[in-house]
């Protein structure tokens, strides 16, 4: 059998000339770091980044029945959207499990959801298989590029390029003009938790490019460079941020994973709502909790956590973080130990490192 052939974002060419480490992520070939991921981390908390991450799956909703429709998928209530704002969300099987996290944007005369690119076949199948009424689905993913510019120096950046006043963005907002003479959506959005804004436009690898250049000039003066998706990894990360695969998936509910605040359980029904409110109702039995370690030891997904040498739980994500200078991570632990303060350990090969349940994001910025 003729393994499925790898795609490429419209950027792939400067990735490569650029010297970029390029790994399979999502179904792409996609850059994971250039200089060096640390670098590239404290880069966009300083100054300013640009991130290709077009590999991110668009998927429109037309039809009178779009925003019902939509309501039924998403955990979120996306009746309090109006023109122009966006709004975290997440798709629910069921059990209650989590089929995707995602943004949904109020495009006027349709939706547009943005999906993680490893759930893009699966998403579409499980939105096909619930469309009713007057719903049409439109898969937009190899039609649409996207840029992110995160950090501090982002706004100063991207304002050069724009007659857009994107001071006047407010986060989770977006609006519709030009940049380098490009029509596009210029999104107050990202993944950092940092100033940022995510650039969609139609994909084509001569309009990338002189986007790319456009944006690396604009930024030169703020030190920019490329990041990879290494660096967005650990940012998220010490921003206490939810990964798919990582942190939830089939088998984790929104509520364990510390997403009650896009769970509206009280906008009527949604695929998974009964099976959410039930687990409400009995209690957690486990939480999504952050922890810092005494050292620089590395807790990865899987490793297990301990208390007083018995399991409670499972390490999600860790990293040595950059800003703090301390290994962090995340995981799943039985909620009797969930309070922030309590002593577990990491489970390290054969060392049980110790380690302390600590508030979420492990930085807080501006």
């Amino acid at each position: 059998m003729t393994p499925t052939a790898l795609k490429r974002t419209a950027f792939y060419e400067i990735h490569k000339n650029l010297g970029a480490k390029i790994v399979e992520f999502g179904g792409y070939e996609m850059p994971v770091q250039y200089s060096g991921i640390i670098e590239e981390h404290k880069r966009v908390r300083e100054r300013v980044g640009l991130f290709d991450v077009s590999h991110m799956g668009e998927v429109e909703v037309w039809g009178r029945d779009a925003l019902a429709f939509v309501q039924r998928m998403t955990t979120n209530d996306a009746a309090k959207l109006s023109e122009g704002r966006v709004q975290y969300s997440a798709m629910c099987y069921d059990d209650g499990g989590i089929v995707d996290d995602l943004l949904v944007y109020h495009m006027s005369d349709h939706y547009m959801l943005v999906i993680n690119a490893a759930n893009i076949p699966k998403d579409l199948d499980w939105l096909h298989k619930h469309v009713s009424g007057d719903v049409k689905l439109k898969n937009r993913t190899d039609d649409i590029s996207l840029l992110a510019i995160q950090g501090p120096k982002s706004l100063a950046t991207l304002q050069k390029l724009t007659r857009a006043d994107l001071s006047a963005i407010e986060y989770y907002h977006f609006v519709r003009d030009k940049v380098s003479g490009v029509d596009m959506i210029i999104s107050r959005t990202g993944y950092t938790g940092e100033l940022g804004f995510e650039l969609y436009f139609p994909s084509d690898p001569a309009t990338g490019e002189k986007l790319w250049n456009a944006v690396m000039e604009a930024g030169k003066e703020f030190t920019i460079g490329p990041v990879g998706l290494g660096a967005r990894d650990t940012l998220r990360l010490e921003m206490g941020f939810c990964l798919y695969g990582h942190e939830i998936d089939q088998t984790t509910n929104p509520l364990e994973a510390g997403l009650g605040w896009i769970t509206k359980l009280e906008k009527g029904d949604f695929i998974g709502s009964a099976a959410i409110k039930s687990a409400k109702q009995q209690g957690l039995k486990r939480k999504l909790v952050g922890f810092t370690l005494g050292d620089k030891a590395y807790p990865r997904q899987g490793y297990p956590i301990h208390s007083n040498g018995s399991a409670i739980g499972v390490v999600t994500s860790g990293m040595f973080s950059p800003i703090l200078d301390k290994s962090v991570g995340m995981g799943y632990v039985a909620v009797e130990h969930a309070k922030v303060g309590t002593p577990i350990g990491i489970q390290i090969r054969n060392k049980e490192v110790p380690a302390t349940v600590a508030s979420i994001p492990f930085i807080t910025r501006k």
